[in-house]
């Protein structure tokens, strides 16, 4: 499928656009807001930066990002994956450093998405990208036990060390905190599936958490400020940007790039497979470049693709990318009008919330499918991604997570698989191909797989025997790319051959392996008149041509004869 650049992404959504697309679009912004809402106060608390800067970036990043963006039914806004990273940046170096680590990453993927490089994002392997995901889970559940205990604990840099500190530090749990949590997260986990398309579980629980503790009056931590203002009081500017220390914020910026390049292709995924149109990877990135340079000028968190609202969306008839907009309309509505409301939400029922949907982030189906069918190489992969991401930093997660995507990578399409036969002359007969005579020293090397420099040893060992052979014909239909190194071990397979007295051809040879092979120089080495284009005609002219090996037989029986 070709390329749709932005304008023709808009001529496409809204050729034919009438009064009933719009109605559908604005239900389908209804729907969407209301899930948005919760969630985006959650998100905006877990990352430390509070519940305005989460509930403003899924505003803003809902108006640029949905217009620039390479869907119509892409929503973006405030997510877990990004908070976890977030609290690190904010308890280290102040929600400035928060900031700047944003419009580094924006800046970063507005790059990506220039120079048309989002397709590489598909070669994470799918058990590192699951194993993160589960690892950034328990991060979210380990670091919201605080609000849900209606505790205060020291901060720490991981997961694992706040999860040692519950069982080293003393304190003193608030009971009525954990019944606001368990609140939420029962109506989340027992609110009929067909209800939610009329009122999501997440707002239903937590207007109850929160109209139980106004009733009771619970001594319990709220949200407690709410500004109704689009640019917080807090926000970056040119004056406040830590130009001192900028290599700091590498590491973080390229997580925050990573991770939001990740939800936009898994998100895009999604919405391709419930709608049918393919998303725009590099315009996607582009737009959420943009959208991620202008946020921490409002004082807001970081956005990326968000999987639950895009389902949401399509799901409630979104026709265009208005969607986006017109949710964004109506949750800054919500800011200004119930901001009196949202500000008595208590921080233990937006706990309760984060770890429901923390859980159900996860692909559990394929997960149990990698144990269950023991796929031994994606269980590692999984495991070492899931178990870095809780332990480590989550900086230091994704460079390790990185690394085992390419050794994954490079181990699958490393095995190059080569069979050495025989000519088997009755089978050539059979298929109406006539030889020469019988000569056993012809050899068919049969490859299939990349020959590059992880997988020359193979190929030097499947052909150290080779003694007596006239001709060995290497049928490379299968090998899609050749390397340097991979060139060089066939020329000194070439020369040993030589040597010996011995030819090597080439039969189907791939258009790619055989570019490379004469840019190096090697057909001409070898000689143009040793490619053919099946093994058939190279076995045929291998006997036309006449073995040495043969020969000397023939002699040594004559000799024996005659003797």
């Amino acid at each position: 499928m070709p390329r749709r650049s932005l304008a023709r992404l808009y001529k496409d959504e809204f050729s034919g656009y009438s009064f009933a697309s719009f109605q559908k679009d604005l239900i389908a912004g209804l729907s969407v807001a209301a899930v948005a809402l919760p969630l985006a106060l959650a998100f905006g608390v877990g990352s430390g930066a509070g519940a305005a800067a989460g509930l403003i970036a899924s505003i803003i990043g809902g108006v640029v990002i949905g217009a620039l963006g390479g869907a119509p039914y892409q929503i973006s806004g405030a997510k877990a994956v990004t908070s976890v990273v977030l609290i690190v940046l904010v308890n280290r170096y102040g929600l400035e450093g928060m900031w700047f680590a944003t419009l580094f990453s924006g800046l970063l993927m507005f790059t990506i998405g220039i120079l048309k490089l989002g397709r590489f994002i598909a070669f994470i392997p799918a058990p590192v990208i699951r194993g993160f995901t589960l690892g950034i889970a328990l991060i979210i559940i380990i670091r919201q036990m605080d609000n849900l205990l209606g505790i205060h604990t020291p901060t720490t840099e991981t997961a694992a060390q706040k999860l040692v500190g519950y069982f080293t530090e003393s304190f003193t749990i608030n009971p009525q905190a954990i019944i606001l949590a368990l609140v939420v997260i029962a109506t989340m986990l027992l609110w009929p599936k067909k209800w939610n398309g009329y009122f999501p579980s997440t707002l239903a629980g937590l207007i109850l958490s929160t109209l139980l503790n106004l009733t009771l009056g619970w001594s319990v931590t709220t949200i407690t400020s709410i500004p109704r203002t689009l640019i917080l009081e807090q926000h970056l500017s040119l004056t406040n940007i830590p130009w001192t220390n900028l290599s700091d914020f590498i590491a973080p910026a390229l997580t925050l790039t990573a991770l939001g390049s990740i939800e936009a292709f898994l998100c895009g995924a999604v919405g391709s497979n419930l709608t049918g149109t393919r998303l725009q990877v590099n315009q996607q990135l582009i737009g959420q470049g943009l959208g991620n340079i202008a946020l921490p000028f409002f004082g807001a968190i970081p956005t990326t693709s968000a999987m639950i609202r895009t389902r949401v969306a399509i799901q409630s008839g979104a026709q265009t990318r208005l969607v986006s907009i017109i949710h964004s309309i109506i949750l800054l509505i919500v800011m200004f009008t119930f901001a009196p409301f949202l500000e008595k939400i208590p921080l233990a029922a937006l706990a309760g919330l984060l770890m429901v949907i923390a859980f159900r982030t996860n692909d559990w189906e394929a997960i149990k499918r990698i144990f269950a069918k023991r796929f031994k190489t994606d269980m590692i992969a999984f495991s070492i991604a899931m178990l870095a991401t809780v332990v480590l930093s989550l900086t230091d997660a994704i460079l390790l997570g990185t690394f085992l995507a390419g050794a994954v990578f490079l181990n699958k399409i490393a095995s190059i698989d080569i069979t050495v036969q025989d000519v088997d002359i009755d089978r050539l007969k059979q298929r109406g191909i006539e030889t020469a005579g019988n000569c056993k020293h012809i050899r068919v090397g049969f490859l299939t797989g990349p020959l590059f420099f992880a997988a020359t040893g193979q190929f030097d060992e499947a052909f150290t025997n080779l003694k007596d052979t006239h001709a060995l014909i290497l049928s490379m239909r299968g090998v899609p790319l050749i390397d340097t190194e991979g060139l060089e071990e066939i020329q000194r397979l070439h020369e040993r051959l030589r040597r010996q007295g011995g030819t090597l051809m080439f039969a189907g040879v791939h258009e790619n392996a055989r570019a490379m092979m004469e840019r190096d120089g090697l057909v001409q080495i070898i000689g143009e008149e040793n490619f053919f284009w099946s093994s058939d005609q190279a076995i045929v002219e291998a006997e036309r041509r006449g073995c040495p090996f043969c020969e000397s037989e023939i002699n040594d029986s004559s000799k024996n004869l005659a003797a």
